[in-house]
């Protein structure tokens, strides 16, 4: 089952929880933190860290003791537990981690107006179809980032990131159920979206072989 998991990283603002909580991390997450020049990034990757620890905590796992490696297009992985999948997306206010037993991509969003040249630009005939398809601008706005969203985490679960041309797959809408399907290339298996809007302003994903093996609600975590 693929859980995920979302915070509210503007308490990051404080200096002394800051160093605190990222204390707790991995040399790993430390120095991708250390990295960062903006104080709102360097916060929205130590909450997202966080999570990670949080939902490793199922599996009798300490993010801070976990070793990593790299894909060769860039994806992390956990060295020495290949049967744990997670992704790790931040926007905003805001972070959030899927973790499971099943490869998985995931994506955050805050819906920004004056965005849509970015579909213009990136988006298959078929999504701008759809996109476009709605009379009122905030309507169409809404539709961009929910595609976004979801382009993003297919991107991930495959483990190439933008290695992946986009005109190698694109976003299906269907009008009536509103689910998605992804018609692609890459390979010959089915993925499934699941998309959030339990947070006010965002757009959120999920992408899994299974649909099954996603969770139906992304889960606050208040405390991390």
């Amino acid at each position: 089952m693929i859980y995920t998991y979302y915070t509210d990283v503007r308490c990051f603002e404080n200096d002394m929880l800051f160093q605190e909580k990222l204390n707790t991390l991995s040399p790993y997450r430390q120095q991708k933190i250390a990295l960062l020049r903006n104080r709102k990034d360097k916060n929205r990757s130590l909450g997202a860290g966080l999570l990670l620890n949080h939902g490793l905590a199922a599996f009798g796992i300490q993010e801070r003791i976990a070793e990593y490696e790299v894909g060769e297009w860039g994806k992390p992985a956990l060295k020495y537990h290949p049967e744990i999948s997670f992704s790790l997306s931040h926007s905003g206010d805001y972070a959030i981690c899927s973790i499971g037993d099943k490869p998985v991509g995931n994506d955050i969003e805050r819906v920004k107006a004056g965005r849509l040249r970015v579909a213009d630009r990136f988006f298959a005939k078929e999504e701008l179809r759809w996109l476009y398809g709605a009379a009122k601008e905030e309507e169409r706005t809404l539709r961009m980032f929910r595609i976004w969203t979801m382009k993003e985490s297919f991107l991930k679960v495959t483990g190439r990131g933008m290695s992946l041309s986009l005109d190698e797959f694109a976003i299906c809408m269907d009008e009536k159920s509103q689910r998605a399907r992804v018609r692609h290339s890459f390979d010959e298996k089915y993925y499934y979206m699941r998309e959030y809007r339990e947070i006010d302003g965002y757009c959120a994903a999920v992408c899994c072989q299974e649909s099954g093996d996603i969770a139906y609600d992304m889960i606050p975590v208040e405390s991390v």
